[in-house]
This record gives C-alpha cells, structure tokens and sequence, in this order.
C-alpha cells in the first residue's frame, strides 16, 4: 500500500505528460484555445468591474475585495478543474464498458480517470486568476501580517482540494446515477460563481448550506473574511476561515470512501 502511494504521484505525472504532448503538437491551435479560455472565463470579472461602475461597494465588499473573492474563487476551481476534471467523464466511462479497462491496468484506476483527456488548455482559467489577483493585492487597503498571507496561500491550496473533492465525489455518484455528471457540475462552477460574491447578500440558509452541507464556503470565502479583517456571518467566529484546511483533510475522506464504495459496486456492463 505504501508502495502503490509513492508511485502514485510519478504514474499520474506520465499520464498527463501524454496528454499534454499530444496537444502541443498543435501549438497554434492550442494558444488559440488558451486564450479564448482566458477570455471567456474572465467575462464574469468583467461583469463585476461593470456593476461596480453604478455602486461604490456590494455586500459591504468594494472593487478591490471583491477582485480578491473572484480572484481566490476562480483559481481554485481552475487548479482543481485542471488535475480532476477528468473524471467527471467517468460516467461515459462506465456506460460504454470501457472502463473495465482502467481496472486490468497496473495503475490505480482513480488516477487513470483523473488524467483521462488531461486539456491544458484548462491552465486558462488559473491563469487569469491569477493576473486578477495581482491587481487586487496592489488596490487592497489591508494591514498585512504574517498570519494574514499564510492564510491565503493556504485556502489557495485548500479550496482547490475541496473543489477537487467535490469533483471525485461527483464521479463516485456516477456509479450509482450515470447521468449525473451535472448535478456535480452545479456544487463545481456553480460553486464558483456563488462563492465570487460576498454570502452575506444571499439567504441564511444557503450560507447555512454551503458552510456545513457542501462546505465551499472554506474555499474561500471565510479565509477573505479572516484576511480582510471583515466578520463572519450566521454570528459564526472571525477565524473561521482557519478551519479551511481541516475542511479539505475532510473531504478528501469522504471523497475517497465514496470512490472506493463506488469501486466495489460497480459490476461493468456485461459486454
């Protein structure tokens, strides 16, 4: 087992190393889908930066803080898009009975799904994340400490493995739903795009939802609030935010019991 775990990150690494050959052997048309992705994933921003041009703050964030929210919330999904994306695909996998090839293989069939079309293209959406992050760092108006800046390069980390969770928990469902690839979809982008803006302007009970259901709220919402200096909602402590790590060591346990439950339920197509 420990053996199998020490390979792990090597095998997954010429899987995707295939897959990334294999896309720049069109090096214009791989640019091209780079920077469309670039362009169509910072439109969101762009709607922002406009509302901004009628309202001086939204839910008591200005420009700046919330360029840190987009920022934070974007590349987190895009990083865990990028390695685990794959595998919502799993569903297609499993009713076509191709992936019973993935189980004869001397690789674990979790990393085989989880590089399966591995796009670099995808690297878009970090990409410009991050470049929107630059700029809300040089326009916020915070008094920075140490603790305040391992905190965000942690929920970096952190909300990327949530969303990365979420992913794997999405395709462990497939096993039991095949055509659910969606319903992940909704708690993946759809997360996205809620935790993009201040909570406290929805209802208390989606913050309720998203803080002790599907915990995306740790991705990075919570750790701004504690950057920020700003207090959290449902009366919840200011440090709350601190907990973004545990929440991602949790559900990486429940996104492996989950993939491993689906593992041994699935019984292939019979073909």
């Amino acid at each position: 087992m420990v053996e199998r775990v020490l390979r792990a990150p090597s095998q997954y690494w010429m899987l995707i190393l295939m897959w990334i050959r294999s896309s720049m052997a069109y090096p214009t048309s791989f640019v091209l889908m780079l920077v469309s992705s670039m362009v169509l994933t910072v439109m969101d921003f762009v709607a922002i930066a406009l509302m901004f041009s009628h309202i001086s703050s939204f839910g008591g964030f200005s420009l700046a803080e919330m360029a840190l929210l987009y920022a934070t919330a974007s590349m987190t999904l895009g990083i865990a898009d990028l390695f685990t994306g794959s595998i919502e695909r799993v569903g297609e996998r499993i009713r076509t009975g191709t992936f019973d090839a993935y189980l004869i293989r001397p690789v674990p069939a979790f990393l085989q799904t989880a590089a399966d079309g591995f796009a670099l293209r995808r690297i878009g959406r970090p990409l410009q994340a991050l470049i929107v992050l630059v700029l809300a760092l040089r326009r916020l108006d915070v008094d920075w400490t140490v603790a305040r800046g391992i905190m965000l390069a942690v929920s970096l980390v952190a909300g990327s493995v949530i969303f990365g969770a979420i992913f794997v928990l999405g395709a462990a469902f497939q096993f039991v739903s095949l055509d659910s690839a969606e319903l992940a979809n909704s708690f993946t982008y759809g997360g996205q795009t809620l935790t993009q803006y201040p909570l406290a302007v929805f209802g208390k009970e989606i913050v309720r939802a998203v803080t002790f259901v599907v915990p995306i709220a740790f991705v990075n919402y919570y750790p701004v609030l504690f950057v920020l200096g700003k207090p959290a909602p449902l009366g919840l402590p200011s440090w709350i935010g601190l907990l973004s790590p545990l929440v991602a060591a949790v559900m990486i346990a429940l996104a492996s019991l989950a993939w491993r439950a689906g593992l041994r339920r699935y019984r292939s197509t019979g073909s």
